[in-house]
């Protein structure tokens, strides 16, 4: 019998591109504050990762 090649799913691949090219930021905020920036996301229909990445992209443009 012969062996077969161990291979990888694709929600493995896209872990590991992500562990290498991606970096996680957590932070802890009041829950009301929290509640009321999810409630207003899904009421405009965007993500919450697309503010952080959009805040963060400006500060770092403005302090570069």
């Amino acid at each position: 019998m012969e062996k077969k090649k161990k291979t990888f799913t694709s929600t493995e691949v896209k872990r590991r591109y992500n562990e290498k090219v991606y970096s996680q930021i957590s932070f802890s905020a009041p829950k009301d504050l929290v509640e009321e920036f999810r409630e207003i996301c899904r009421n405009i229909g965007i993500s919450q990762a697309s503010v952080f990445k959009k805040f963060i992209a400006d500060f770092v443009e403005k302090y570069r």
